[in-house]
């Protein structure tokens, strides 16, 4: 058995919950980043993490070892990363991370070590289903539901979550931290790590600038009297047209003669729907949030308020393409509709949504109106507390 050992009180009590559970345990250290361009002083780098790491594992009495993976993170998530934001697109490299990185990438250099189970400190639980054809893995979110992180393992397997253990799913972070501190674990009042995963708190013009240039261009400030077309409220019966699916979930689209010039931006590829900060616009009653981005012409369509109609839409669409179901027997047939419940980012409360398989791929439209549904960023869909799929979000 071989667990992800990151410096953080998650994986230093996951450690531990698996030596009482009488596994035999290395720990490896992953070193994904060490390019401090754009990053938040304050944070510790990678050096500190493994530091943390290695006063655990001799506290527990667990032998450790390093993996360099650096190159891989470069290319598997931070290239792509940077390839979405250029396409005026707000990526999630927390998921793709998990998919590419922690479950792929770490557990090769895992299996090098002898290991057939992978042990990692996220708070989300997992369950076999035996048949006589054949064994089902069911990710299901962590009992902390404050915490939990099945939204970032919406992208795993059934080959990456049959290797998969979730020690400490069963906790909640109060008890976690009551675990370490009470083992004297180092890491027992470390400050959870924020920020792209394995890079830490950025300012994320200045990271995204190592690729993207700056192009100064107009900011649009759209009124609220713009006529924004909607759907019923409830949802949709079972025989919506095609036509219909495609309006509800097609994103607001502006001209520049729909609204007034507001002021400049350096770049629309650094903005995402949604965000306030940034800007730098005044004369306003409310904050200004971005509605809209148009990357090829470099403009930014913005409204006043948290209020602004174009924060909010129906549905959503995923390309047949970018669809992925964990439960594979689950996996919806063309012309299929059937409720889950949904979730478009992390920690947002799931929502009320039915799915429309068709050839293209699937839509969603929600029981009610959604707050910056965004280009780039995940939908994932559960059964309760399952995880049953998930999908890019490309409208």
């Amino acid at each position: 058995m071989v667990i992800g050992l990151s410096g953080g009180v998650d994986s230093s009590v996951a450690a531990w919950v698996l030596k009482e559970q009488g596994y035999d345990v290395e720990a490896l250290f992953m070193r994904n980043w060490n390019d401090t361009t754009g990053l938040i002083q304050s944070d510790c780098h990678w050096e500190d993490d493994l530091m943390f790491a290695e006063m655990v594992s001799r506290k527990l009495g667990i032998p450790i070892r390093m993996a360099d993976l650096s190159a891989q993170y470069r290319e598997k998530v931070v290239e792509y990363m940077f390839s979405e934001y250029g396409r005026g697109r707000t990526p999630n490299p927390d998921v793709l991370c998990n998919r590419e990185i922690k479950f792929d990438s770490f557990a090769e250099e895992a299996g090098k070590l002898g290991a057939d189970l992978i042990a990692t400190g996220h708070y989300c639980r997992k369950e076999i289903l035996q048949s006589d054809k054949n064994v089902i893995y069911r990710l299901l979110a962590g009992m902390d539901h404050n915490k939990d992180q099945s939204y970032f393992l919406c992208q795993l397997s059934q080959k990456q979550l049959a290797k998969a253990i979730f020690p400490i799913g069963g906790l909640t972070k109060p008890e976690v931290r009551k675990i370490a501190e009470k083992l004297g674990l180092a890491t027992s009042a470390r400050k959870d790590s924020q920020g792209i995963c394995f890079v830490g708190r950025v300012h994320l013009p200045t990271f995204l600038q190592q690729k993207l240039e700056k192009r100064k261009g107009e900011i649009i400030e759209i009124p609220h009297t713009v006529d924004y077309r909607y759907r019923d409220p409830g949802i949709p019966a079972d025989d919506i047209t095609d036509e219909e699916l495609r309006s509800a979930s097609e994103p607001h689209r502006y001209e520049p003669d729909d609204g007034k010039f507001a002021g400049w931006h350096n770049g629309a590829h650094f903005f995402t729907v949604g965000q306030r900060k940034g800007m730098n616009t005044g004369g306003y009653r409310e904050p200004l949030f971005v509605i809209a981005t148009d990357t090829e012409r470099n403009i930014i369509y913005a409204g006043e308020g948290q209020s602004h109609p174009g924060l909010c839409r129906k549905g959503l669409f995923i390309r047949k393409e970018d669809v992925h179901w964990i439960r594979e027997d689950l996996k919806m047939d063309a012309e299929e509709n059937r409720e889950y419940l949904v979730r478009i980012r992390y920690r947002q409360p799931l929502q009320r949504a039915k799915l429309f398989s068709r050839k293209e791929g699937i839509y969603a439209i929600f029981d009610t109106l959604q707050r910056g549904i965004t280009p780039g960023q995940f939908a994932v869909w559960y059964d309760g507390d399952e995880v049953i799929g998930s999908g890019v979000i490309n409208a």
